[in-house]
């Protein structure tokens, strides 16, 4: 096809409509493609001075850490002992283990209440083509060395601490409403070399996409579901003692280690992320509720 120096509004509108309409075969025709995503809802289980990515078998040796999901996890957690853990997921077979710095208010730990928000995303633009993660993959997102124009400008910043009505905070805000809550949001890397599963600096064998493309580097050629933390943490009005364990509100990061059973996490990338829907953690999409739900009432993968 030949260049111009435009291209009629009609027909580019057309064109983002035909990108957007494409689905898994599975999808009816006019099934348009907005999401491709589901979710893994997890409340907190403890804190705890420990991480088994960074610091492995050595109790106490981290600054404070919460713990999301599988209840059982240590400094001596191995993929091993998460699976024959439990979790307090909405999805029982997954025994991931999930965690941050623990944020505090003065010497007040203040935990987020109630289940929390990690969804599993498309980070590409292709969505069709993202893979399940592979057993015993574990990382680490962000870093509690970085400076707060790091924080602002890395990859899986979203839009820094939000209260209320205050929003692109990159560090901890002043102030929040009272009654509001504090937010956190923040993208992981969605691509992988492959053949690792952890690096020594347990970042390495991941990647973000291209921002411009958001197509995966040639080192890191399999796009796999990209996980969003966002967490509320219920504290507001003076903000001033407010802090992480870790530092400033731009030391933000989290840990990951994959303990999924593997048809149950295969299936819902299969039905919420390839298929393009929008799904709970049941894989259920309530906007097109004719596709069906990955899995059973209970949660679970239909045996």
């Amino acid at each position: 096809m030949s260049r111009k120096t435009r291209v009629p509004v009609a027909l580019v509108a057309g064109l983002v409509a035909s990108v957007l309409s494409v689905a898994a075969p599975s999808a009816q025709a006019d099934d348009l493609v907005t999401h491709h995503e589901f979710q893994a809802n997890c409340s907190v289980t403890h804190h705890r001075p420990d991480d088994p990515i960074v610091f492995p078998r050595l109790p106490g040796a981290s600054h404070m850490h919460t713990f999301l999901g599988n209840p059982t996890t240590t400094a001596a957690t191995t993929t091993d002992s998460l699976k024959a853990g439990q979790t307090n997921c909405k999805t029982p077979d997954d025994k991931s283990a999930y965690w941050f710095p623990t944020l505090y208010n003065g010497d007040q730990v203040v935990a987020p209440s109630g289940p929390q928000v990690v969804y599993y995303k498309s980070g590409v633009l292709d969505y069709r083509q993202v893979r399940s993660f592979p057993a015993g993959l574990r990382f680490v997102t962000g870093s509690p060395s970085a400076t707060q124009d790091q924080f602002r400008t890395a990859p899986g910043a979203v839009e820094g601490w939000e209260c209320g009505d205050s929003f692109k905070n990159w560090d901890f805000p002043s102030w929040c409403a009272p009654g509001s809550q504090l937010n956190i949001r923040y993208q992981a890397p969605s691509c992988w070399n492959g053949r690792d599963l952890d690096s020594a600096d347990h970042k390495s064998h991941m990647a973000y996409p291209d921002r411009a493309t958001l197509v995966c580097p040639s080192t890191h050629p399999v796009p796999v579901p990209m996980l969003e933390f966002k967490m509320a943490f219920p504290v507001s009005g003076d903000m001033s003692r407010v802090r992480l364990s870790s530092g400033r509100g731009y030391t933000w990061h989290y840990d990951f280690m994959m303990a999924w059973d593997g048809p149950t996490l295969q299936a819902l990338v299969s039905h919420c992320i390839n298929g393009g829907l929008q799904c709970d953690p049941r894989g259920y999409d309530q906007y097109k509720p004719d596709r069906g739900a990955a899995l059973g009432p209970d949660y679970r993968l239909p045996r």
